[in-house]
């Protein structure tokens, strides 16, 4: 049983690494620049976090595996309700982080995370963009004018992004009215990636997606009251093979030199 995880591990390791290499060149930029620890590493730790982490985890990625040079560390991207999915489909995941609590509560409750390793990591902010050009939007009441043809957000059953934005306009009462506008996107990339190349007017992201691009205007942001808490959970999956590793490295992720660099990508530590 333990050589055929060992194999499942590698494959994925090696479809995951295809697929960042392809599809993500952009949101893993600094990770080019990080050594390799190949010869060194005597274990590898496999961490899937939500999409709209790319960037900033590439970053914390380099000053990991300086102190740690003998992990190699291996990034899964993606929205969290496929992410989920892959673990409850037994995906070798040894760590989890969520753009909301919904996926993480799901895999408690099928009693697949390491007991006593869950935690909240982060804070985020929703905010509608537009692309550069657009100056006369400031405020999502604004979506329902003639010229606003095409919005972009994720799909809300399995992005989490998404969800915020659907209860965003939920509770502004345009979400009706909007409907045949919406456009659904598989992550919260893909949305900021629709309003950046001008195939939709206007987009809802995370605040910390929109401070990445010099290509969108941020127009509104979401007040917190009109949606859920935006937390990213972190915790340690049940049949993770470096249970000890993964838990050092959600001491890492939550410690001083890991937050710091949260907060220049503009994220919050959550209380």
């Amino acid at each position: 049983m333990k050589s055929r995880r060992q194999l499942i591990r590698f494959f994925l390791i090696l479809i995951w690494a295809i697929a960042v290499s392809t599809t993500l060149p952009a949101c893993v930029g600094s990770r080019q620049n990080i050594p390799s620890h190949s010869q060194v590493a005597s274990s590898q730790l496999l961490v899937s976090a939500a999409a709209s982490l790319s960037d900033v985890l590439a970053e914390i990625q380099l000053l990991y595996t300086q102190q740690n040079p003998e992990i190699q560390l291996v990034y899964n991207f993606g929205s969290s309700g496929s992410l989920q999915q892959q673990i409850e489909q037994g995906a070798p995941v040894d760590v989890f982080i969520s753009a909301a609590p919904k996926q993480m509560d799901s895999l408690e409750k099928k009693g697949l995370l390491l007991p006593e390793t869950r935690k909240n990591l982060l804070t985020n902010s929703i905010v509608l963009v537009v692309p550069k050009t657009q100056e006369s939007m400031t405020r999502f009441e604004d979506l329902t004018k003639d010229n606003i043809q095409r919005i972009a957000i994720g799909e809300p059953e399995s992005v989490p992004a998404g969800r915020y934005a659907k209860e965003v306009l939920t509770s502004l009462n345009l979400f009706e009215i909007l409907q045949s506008k919406i456009i659904y996107a598989k992550d919260v990339r893909q949305v900021l990636n629709y309003v950046e190349t001008g195939n939709v007017d206007a987009g809802i992201v995370y605040q910390t997606d929109a401070n990445l691009s010099e290509k969108v205007n941020i127009a509104a942001t979401a007040p917190t009251s009109s949606h859920s808490p935006i937390i990213y959970p972190i915790a340690v999956i049940k049949d993770s093979q470096e249970f000890e590793t993964a838990q050092e490295f959600i001491t890492f992720i939550s410690g001083e030199t890991a937050k710091t660099v949260f907060e220049q990508n503009g994220f919050k530590g959550a209380s």
